[in-house]
């Protein structure tokens, strides 16, 4: 049975949830052959090159949304940073820095349920001029916002708009209780209908079952995103999950990637926050469960690895870095 199904994920045929959650009970004993199978899809499909992209927290905190994971909700005390839009000569700055660094994407990242009018003039205003420099891919992660805003975004010089569904659908209302999944669905669906490219992942850890992993990972199958962040919970002391989200066992993380991989074959799949955290000097193990794309640098409201240290990871596990757009002239 595990053999058909991994034949089958080799072929690029995306899994069902029956298929995976057997794949998933078969680990850990079937672990080694569940990654090497996941490899071989990656190469295959996504060939050889890992993405890097960068983030800046262009505006912090103060957020009314009580998502239980956030440092940045209002509602907890975090000590997290908290600030309005940053300088436009800010965001240039770390956009050049990426691009030096080796990141394709820079994604600029705002607090709160969505940015205001007034901070998307002046996004608008700084992804023009890194369209106009060339060096970076730009992206954004601004909330829920309408069709018509994103195409303004789009025409200013974005190509990528992120927003996470974070988990399942059955258990979204265990995260969040402020804003519904459909709204988050509904964003996504904007921003493809804008013609941007979709960056939509979530968290693993939040206290979801391996079958809402498998259901989360079908939901991102069925809305076709172009790229898929997995974040592996660091808990935050303040935030509700500190005390209450039971620990992620390495197994259950590479196990976990590999069927995502599985389940969107051509999808490019990215190891965000939290991978230092729980596999320490064993990151490069996601690359060997098949994922194609790391975030480099630090994280919003926490410390991430250096790009140098995620360059060199990629090397030794015989890949290369994508490399981002050509700079103009």
């Amino acid at each position: 049975m595990i053999e058909a199904i991994l034949q089958q994920a080799v072929r690029g045929e995306s899994l069902t949830s029956q298929q995976a959650e057997t794949l998933a009970d078969a680990c850990p004993a079937a672990l080694p052959e569940v990654m090497a199978t996941a490899r071989t899809v990656r190469d295959r499909f996504r060939g050889d090159a890992v993405s890097l992209c960068a983030i800046i927290n262009a505006k912090s905190g103060r957020c009314a949304e009580d998502c239980r994971f956030c440092a940045q909700s209002s509602r907890y005390e975090t000590g997290a940073p908290s600030y309005p839009l940053i300088p436009q000569d800010r965001i240039l700055a770390g956009a050049e820095r990426s691009a030096d660094d080796g990141a394709a994407f820079f994604c600029i990242v705002t607090s709160g349920r969505r940015a205001t009018p007034a901070e998307l003039a002046k996004i608008c205003e700084a992804l023009g001029k890194m369209r106009e420099a060339g060096r970076v891919r730009p992206c954004a992660s601004l909330g829920t916002l309408e069709r018509a805003e994103l195409l303004e975004l789009r025409d200013a010089g974005l190509t990528r708009y992120h927003h996470n569904i974070e988990t399942a659908r059955s258990f979204y209302e265990e995260v969040c209780t402020t804003h519904a999944f459909d709204v988050r669905v509904r964003t996504v669906r904007y921003a493809k209908e804008a013609g941007l490219q979709v960056c939509c992942g979530g968290i693993l850890g939040l206290g979801e079952s391996m079958a809402q992993r498998i259901e989360m990972a079908e939901t991102l199958r069925d809305l076709q995103v172009d790229s898929i962040p997995l974040n592996f919970l660091h808990p935050v002391a303040g935030t509700p999950l500190a005390e209450d989200a039971p620990p992620l066992a390495r197994e259950e993380i590479l196990a976990t990637v590999a069927l995502f991989r599985l389940i969107n074959p051509t999808t490019e799949i990215r190891a965000c926050a939290g991978r230092q955290e729980h596999l320490q000097e064993e990151q490069g193990k996601l690359l060997d469960a098949g994922m194609d794309g790391l975030l480099t640098g630090d994280y919003l409201t926490t410390a991430g690895a250096s790009p140098e240290h995620d360059r060199e990871l990629v090397s030794k596990h015989g890949l290369k870095v994508l490399p981002g757009p050509e700079r103009k002239p």
